[in-house]
């Protein structure tokens, strides 16, 4: 039995694919920027601020930091804005209170503070975790596992003892980088025989899978 399981937020627990497509998109028309939903898609978990580096380094343009920083507060203005569309995944809410009070539950996203503070209030999933760690408080994205060991650490346990639950191949790789256990779940962008590629120790389809996942951790 484990004592610690980290989730991802985005695509993991909760279906925020079309928030953040609309707010991605909704931020680059600010500069006149058109790219496609699945450049955006892959590069969810890397962070707000790495993807419109990557968006602006692929299309030959200025990556000025302000920029950036203009780019990440229209992006947050805009998912914040369809909060109320945003829905947990199936299972997600069942499997969270079949964890809690069996080990100690984080957060850890690479999404910025104030999207997943307005989240967790407006999913009523705030008091399940001990411990939330975003991009904010992290100076490399996944897949440096920094987000994980911080987290960790919060959560005052050793990465040998974590189990990490991803739906991104960012977020695999950064897990299994510093010894943690992790869960992939094939429901955001990722296959399954992609995330497999990246070696994680169980793969589910989603989190209805419950059983699968408990007897796993516990």
């Amino acid at each position: 039995m484990f004592e610690t399981v980290i989730f991802d937020w985005d695509g993991t627990i909760a279906d925020t694919r079309a928030a953040i497509l609309f707010s991605f998109h909704k931020a680059l028309s600010e500069i006149c920027a058109d790219v496609s939903d699945k450049l955006i898609e892959r590069r969810i978990g890397i962070g707000s601020a790495a993807t419109f580096r990557e968006i602006l380094r692929i299309q030959g343009r200025d990556c000025d930091e302000a920029i950036i920083s203009s780019l990440v507060k229209e992006k947050i203005a805009a998912e914040i804005g369809l909060s109320s569309q945003i829905e947990l995944f199936p299972g997600a809410m069942e499997l969270l209170e079949s964890l809690r009070g069996k080990v100690k539950l984080g957060l850890a996203s690479m999404n910025n503070r104030a999207v997943i503070d307005h989240l967790l209030k407006t999913t009523a999933t705030r008091d399940f975790f001990v411990a939330t760690v975003t991009a904010d408080e992290i100076s490399k994205p996944k897949p440096n596992p920094e987000i994980f060991l911080k987290a960790a650490q919060k959560l005052q346990t050793s990465p040998q003892q974590c189990v990490v639950v991803e739906d991104s191949i960012f977020g695999v790789v950064a897990a299994k980088a510093v010894t943690m256990t992790c869960i992939a779940v094939a429901q955001g962008a990722y296959s399954k025989d992609e995330l497999a590629e990246a070696k994680p120790d169980l793969i589910v389809s989603s989190l209805l899978e419950k059983h699968a996942i408990l007897d796993f951790i516990l």
